[in-house]
């Protein structure tokens, strides 16, 4: 069943007329990795909705000095990201509505969306709605998601997409919200 942008506010109130604007390419990207039940519809939006405020933001937010643990040492290369301080901390930023980070993650969803590399020269496509919403789906599919929002396992899955429990309360709020408006 597609979401209406309708259905869309009434879950992200705050979207406010990005709701629009998204509709159709979560739609596709829905459709495109079976996230077509209610509980999985439900549990997506929801962690989307907490991981984009709203899909309001679409690129990870901070400055230069946030951003450069991306860009050396032992977190940027477990990313994929060069060692050396080249600014690929700040061009393979998170991106999309379920961030997209580093390197190795761009070219991952790059040949999974595009068959072809170009996301490592253009990673601002997954600042575009389809792209944004298409690469969270990569990601959730990627990582198995629709098999724990059928058992209902929120927990986990905000567990795989946060690496911890950061936002939950927000993020269980739209769940339960989601799951009235999918009735």
């Amino acid at each position: 069943m597609p979401i209406t942008a309708q259905q869309l506010l009434q879950i992200l109130p705050n979207a406010s007329t990005k709701a629009g604007v998204f509709v159709p390419g979560l739609n596709a990207c829905m459709g495109k990795y079976a996230i077509i039940t209610r509980l999985r519809m439900a549990a997506f939006i929801a962690q989307i909705g907490h991981e984009s405020g709203q899909l309001r933001y679409v690129r990870e937010l901070g400055g230069d000095a946030y951003l450069a643990k991306y860009d050396t040492g032992k977190h940027a290369q477990r990313l994929g990201n060069t060692p050396a301080a080249d600014g690929d901390g700040q061009k393979y930023r998170g991106r999309g509505l379920i961030q997209v980070t580093g390197r190795d993650n761009y070219e991952a969803c790059s040949e999974a969306l595009f068959g072809d590399s170009r996301l490592l020269a253009t990673p601002e496509l997954l600042e575009q709605p389809v792209y944004a919403s298409l690469s969270a789906g990569w990601y959730w599919h990627r990582a198995g998601l629709n098999k724990l929002a059928d058992s209902g396992d929120f927990l986990a899955i905000t567990k795989k997409i946060n690496g911890g429990t950061n936002g939950l309360e927000d993020r269980e709020a739209l769940y339960k919200r989601a799951l009235e408006v999918l009735q």
